[in-house]
């Protein structure tokens, strides 16, 4: 019932800038963590950026400054801002969030996974 989807990825030139969005769909109570992970090629996932629900937010040191993660919670979206880009930011990116819903007939707690949406850094 609970699905993230993630968009926003393409091709950019070092220098330029994307901006990806994750909505969640389903019957969405309450966001409690919501960011973005990203894998390059034979490398570990690592965390980018997270936005808590009491406002909170958490970047890695490699994107400091760069990209600016935030929230729409009527939306159940989350952005994640990316200026400044590097061909290193070249990765899938992963949209993640823990999540209050409502589902069989009870409120439910979880942890969801988008698909992954790829960024592309070269000239």
């Amino acid at each position: 019932q609970v699905q993230l989807v993630e968009s926003g990825g393409g091709l950019v030139q070092p220098g330029g800038s994307l901006r990806l969005s994750c909505a969640a769909s389903g019957t969405i109570v309450r966001i409690n963590v919501m960011g973005w992970y990203r894998q390059a090629p034979g490398k570990q996932r690592e965390l980018v950026a997270t936005s808590t629900s009491g406002g909170s937010t958490n970047y890695a040191d490699s994107v400091k400054g760069r990209f600016t993660v935030s929230r729409d919670n009527a939306k159940s979206t989350v952005y994640l801002q990316m200026n400044s880009l590097k061909p290193e930011d070249t990765a899938v990116y992963y949209c993640n969030a823990d999540l209050t819903f409502f589902g069989s007939a009870r409120f439910q707690t979880n942890n969801y996974w988008g698909q992954g949406t790829q960024v592309t850094v070269s000239s």
